[in-house]
């Protein structure tokens, strides 16, 4: 992209995570059954928001001049992981946190490489298994389970 629309998205960007930092601080902290607070998620997501764009705003001073780089936009996959992001969140309830977070990294990774269908189901399995776990045995928070029909 150009120098000046970095340095202005990284403005924009780190204004949207002050402000959801700023407003995660009004979300209760505690909630019933859970160590973890409403609040901590939005917070975090700002603080990585505002890091993110004040290395984006760093790095637009060390641009050379002659960096253009014409680039063409992809708008199926944009449109496949939008659709498959909309779904997720529409069906998470229903089939639970791992067995929906799995399908959306898998559709996201053979979405951005085709193939490699190992490591895309190895990757999406950990990382979905792992973060619930870590979530709500760890750090006794609530995610959607696995849905009824299955038993568990």
């Amino acid at each position: 992209m150009s120098k000046k629309f970095d340095r202005y998205t990284s403005l924009l960007f780190l204004v949207i995570g002050a402000g959801f930092m700023f407003e995660s601080r009004k979300i209760s902290e505690s909630a019933y059954g859970s160590n973890v607070g409403p609040d901590i998620f939005p917070f975090g997501l700002g603080l990585i928001l505002v890091l993110l764009s004040l290395r984006l705003f760093y790095e637009t001073f060390r641009y050379k001049e002659t960096e253009r780089e014409k680039i063409s936009l992809d708008y199926k996959r944009f449109l496949i992981i939008l659709a498959a992001a909309v779904l997720y969140g529409f069906f998470l309830e229903d089939i639970g946190y791992v067995i929906g977070t799995f399908l959306f990294l898998l559709v996201g990774f053979q979405t951005m490489e085709r193939g490699k269908w190992i490591s895309s189901i190895l990757v999406s399995g950990l990382f979905s298994s792992g973060v619930y776990f870590v979530f709500v045995e760890v750090l006794q928070g609530t995610l959607p389970g696995f849905p009824a029909w299955l038993g568990f």
